[in-house]
């Protein structure tokens, strides 16, 4: 059975209706979009829906807003330490709901729904948050609006914002509904084979939007990834964002990213966790989010320095480690710069061609037959063929019977960075190649029966 780790990614079991992209921001570049109203909208009454995969953790990180980002607003964010927070702030703190919960995971997708009425006689029904289709009931901190109060949401005196200038995360799905107080339901439903399991619905038909409402679903570069297909033209404005932010990672098929909770050392992640840069003392290793024991998976990465080392390891073993590459491990190999193949600390020289910066290297691991396969710009290293089977045309034969991660080791340098593509690059392909059940994007194509590292095909494949 394949493993995500730290947690199950929620979107595991195929939906019915299908999210085809999301955004990815990137808060090294302070990726944003922003709209100022013309006139006012409701300021009492309305509700956000959003999905989310978070790539940072730890540092606060604002997901929605209206305001002037210092003095006055009403915003949605992550706090430093993980809690889910929606606040109103005018030189001081009007409301704030805290939640008593953590949010960490960053294999998975989050669905947070935003409901604000404060027409409500009730203070609890004036502001409720839910949570993957679950009302939060528990907070560290919860003071409520005043009844019958206009606050800043809809207020066209104030920018509103999805991020705000530091968020590093998927957003996928954003539905703002004007004057509408809706539950989670209106947005999402839980899997009728998997019921624990919440997941997105085409809902678009059965919801009113109001003067200022929008639905970005980021599917169309030309118009821009702030296009509102609400049918209300209200457009957002990219900042720092391009065609290469428009992401197939997705609530309905998670892709792996490098995993910032286990990785060892890296320096800095960035570009939704697919961008990882080393430090100055040690080789570090960014690992996949995603470990399998079994199929056929591709990945790629491009190297940015004359010194790095592609491969796998065992998920025991990844973890056991402080610093280092995979191919110090018993059960991890990797491809160096050099050509050189490691495992277990010792190395054969010469037994691949070197690379270097801009250079990319492909992954093919065969966990069917226990082979494992490097590419450099599309030609199989040591003559290998990855769908010569048992057969093990030129292979590297891997230890059966254990989880591995895919990982990417920068050397001891912050200016030694792999750009990791599991399928959903964060930089432009000039080819473009799917593997054979249409996911994934590549630069070479991989190889047949080779698939992509998303749950999709972990669904079918059994990974």
């Amino acid at each position: 059975m394949p493993l995500i780790l730290p947690g199950n990614v929620a979107s595991a079991t195929a939906a019915a209706y299908e999210v085809a992209n999301s955004c990815r921001f990137d808060d090294t570049a302070n990726d944003q979009l922003s709209k100022t109203y013309g006139g006012d909208g409701n300021m009492r009454t309305w509700t956000l829906s959003m999905w989310f995969k978070r790539a940072d953790l730890g540092k606060a990180q604002y997901f929605f807003g209206g305001g002037n980002g210092s003095s006055v607003g009403n915003f949605l964010r992550l706090n430093d330490d993980d809690t889910l927070e929606v606040y109103s702030y005018n030189n001081g703190t009007e409301w704030q709901l805290t939640t008593s919960a953590v949010f960490r995971d960053i294999s998975a997708w989050m669905h947070v729904v935003v409901r604000m009425d404060n027409t409500q006689g009730t203070e609890g029904n004036r502001l409720r948050i839910y949570v993957n289709g679950t009302q939060v009931t528990s907070f560290g901190t919860s003071n409520y609006p005043s009844q019958n109060t206009d606050y800043y949401i809809n207020d066209a005196t104030y920018p509103h914002y999805i991020s705000m200038g530091a968020l590093g995360a998927y957003v996928a799905e954003v539905f703002f509904c004007d004057g509408q107080s809706y539950a989670a339901t209106s947005f999402g439903e839980f899997d009728e084979d998997s019921p624990t399991i919440w997941k997105p619905k085409d809902c678009k038909a059965n919801l009113t939007f109001g003067t200022n409402g929008f639905y970005l679903d980021f599917e169309d570069t030309g118009a821009g990834l702030g296009a509102d297909v609400s049918g209300n033209s209200n457009d957002f404005t990219e900042v720092n964002l391009d065609a290469t932010d428009q992401a197939t990672d997705t609530p309905t098929n998670n892709f792996a990213t490098a995993n910032p909770l286990i990785g060892t050392g890296i320096g800095a992640y960035a570009e939704g966790n697919l961008k990882v840069t080393g430090i100055s003392a040690n080789w570090t290793t960014a690992f996949s989010t995603i470990a399998v024991s079994s199929g056929k998976w591709y990945a790629e990465g491009k190297t940015l320095h004359t010194s790095q080392m592609a491969g796998i390891i065992d998920i025991d073993q990844a973890h056991a480690r402080i610093n280092g590459f995979p191919g110090q491990s018993s059960r991890g190999w990797g491809y160096e710069t050099t050509g050189t193949l490691w495992n277990n600390g010792g190395y054969t020289e010469d037994w691949g061609d070197t690379y270097t910066t801009n250079d990319i290297i492909g992954v093919a691991l065969d966990l069917d037959n226990h082979k494992l396969y490097f590419s450099k710009n599309g030609t199989w290293q040591n003559s290998g063929d990855p769908t010569s089977g048992a057969t093990g045309t030129g292979a590297i034969s891997i230890t059966s019977g254990y989880n591995y991660y895919i990982a990417y080791s920068p050397v001891d340098s912050t200016s030694s960075i792999w750009e990791i593509n599991f399928g959903n690059p964060s930089f432009s392909i000039s080819s473009g190649n799917a593997d054979a059940n249409g996911y994934g994007n590549f630069e070479y194509a991989p190889p047949s029966g080779y698939y992509a590292l998303c749950t999709k095909n972990l669904a079918e494949f059994g990974g």
